[in-house]
């Protein structure tokens, strides 16, 4: 192997270990997965930034010293306080919805996206977390959805009479 290619690889390395060794102040669990790998569950919990009633948990692999980054993850979107209907008001209505959530995930552009759709026939937010970069074939997905019923923002939908 020439010099440059060994230096390129260390410098590589560095840059990975300071990327994703980095824990973020929303990490809520951390969890090995054996004593002979360097991957770990990470679990981490993301306010939506427009509606302080919900909390999401994120959790993915986490692989340090590797170029194999899983795209792996999952998503749980709960109400975790009052969600009033100014939120609601406020949130990116179109099919696309918004980004809630944007983590850089490796140094080779992959990055875990979380948006938020609105669902405004079955007043429901839904919360899609995928990967930027294809694995294996697929770009990786996880979705989760926080209906409204029962919090400020519902609406009471019209009632339609049956006149026979």
């Amino acid at each position: 192997m020439s010099r440059f290619k060994c230096v390129k690889k260390i410098a590589l390395s560095t840059l990975m270990l300071i990327g994703l060794n980095a824990c973020g102040d929303n990490d809520v669990g951390k969890i090995s997965l054996g004593m002979f790998t360097t991957k770990d569950v990470i679990i981490e919990a993301k306010q939506d930034p427009k509606i302080a009633g919900v909390t999401c948990h994120i959790s993915r692999i986490e692989a340090n010293l590797s170029l194999a980054d899983p795209s792996d993850m999952s998503i749980a979107c709960r109400q975790t306080g009052p969600i009033s209907a100014v939120e609601i008001a406020n949130v990116d209505k179109s099919k696309n919805g918004e980004i809630v959530f944007k983590q850089s995930l490796s140094v080779l552009f992959k990055t875990l996206k979380v948006r938020r759709i609105y669902d405004a026939d079955n007043q429901t937010l839904l919360y899609l977390s995928y990967s930027t970069k294809e694995t294996n074939g697929s770009h990786k997905h996880a979705l989760s959805t926080v209906p409204l019923y029962g919090t400020q923002a519902w609406i009471q939908p019209h009632l339609v009479v049956n006149q026979e």
